[in-house]
């Protein structure tokens, strides 16, 4: 490289006008895997692999974004993954980007140290979880999403037959937004006591021989699932906005049985 080159500086670019005045609703990075350290209720922090989606809105006289800035709040501001600070790093990066919208989404397992119900075998389960929100100056929201794994068994498989009821594994995955912001666990916690049964990593004889009968004890239906755990949410003043899917993986079927429960807060 020349000495001339050296000291030439580089043109910028994306921040030339653009003479087409469109506006971009988001641009930015979309599906980029990132260590992080997700903060749980206990006060501790989990080791993860999050998938991020960051997005700010474009203004109409501006070529392009700084796609660069964007890789650079992944690594000085989104270490950890705390619900109580997410929306402050979207108004900082949004302020990086000189934009007046912005929006993050992370996408990562969560894994739960759950016991046995009998011998107490420790053991972890896994959890999709996904946190997202968005600022401008008008205003934020954050929506904290799960994935769980549970046990349903059939109402009517052990009404009509003579012993016995087929049930299988469901996956329940419940958004909400909130006026303060919920812990990843509570929203486990609540799903999984709406449930047959719910779900462990290890079981023992004894274990099993529990999680058999209990389901068989508290058969539901998949619309049994969505309308008790709505029951639950419905009491809670502090939800502004739930979407409730319930997915049963049938045991007898080639195909599955589904029912949702969406509902914002009254004004």
């Amino acid at each position: 490289m020349s000495e001339h080159s050296a000291n030439c500086p580089i043109e910028d670019v994306q921040n030339t006008e653009d003479t087409r005045r469109i506006g971009i609703d988001r641009v930015g990075i979309k599906s980029i895997r990132h260590p992080v350290r997700f903060r749980q209720r206990d006060g501790g922090t989990q080791a993860t692999v999050a998938v991020f989606d960051m997005y700010v809105n474009l203004s109409h006289e501006q070529k392009g974004t700084h796609m660069s800035r964007f890789l650079e709040i992944l690594n000085e501001e989104l270490e950890e993954l705390d619900i109580r600070t997410f929306i402050q790093v979207i108004a900082d990066m949004t302020a990086k980007l000189e934009a007046e919208r912005g929006f993050i989404e992370a996408r990562f397992p969560f894994f739960v140290r759950k016991k046995a119900p009998v011998t107490g075998a420790p053991s972890f389960l896994d959890y999709e979880v996904v946190l997202s929100g968005e600022w401008s100056a008008s205003g934020s929201k954050l929506w904290l999403k799960v994935a769980v794994p549970v046990t349903s068994l059939c109402p009517c498989s052990k009404k009509i037959s003579d012993y016995g009821a087929h049930n299988q594994r469901s996956h329940v995955t419940l958004t909400v937004q909130t006026r303060a912001p919920w812990w990843a666990e509570d929203l486990i916690d609540l799903i999984e006591r709406q449930a047959s049964c719910e779900i462990y990593g290890l079981l023992k004889r004894a274990d099993e021989k529990y999680v058999t009968e209990r389901a068989y004890n508290n058969p539901k239906f998949v619309e049994d699932m969505v309308r008790d755990i709505a029951n639950v949410l419905n009491q809670d003043a502090g939800i502004l906005y739930y979407k409730l899917e319930t997915e049963n993986f049938e045991s007898i079927h080639n195909h599955s049985a589904y029912a949702t429960i969406e509902k914002h807060a009254v004004a």
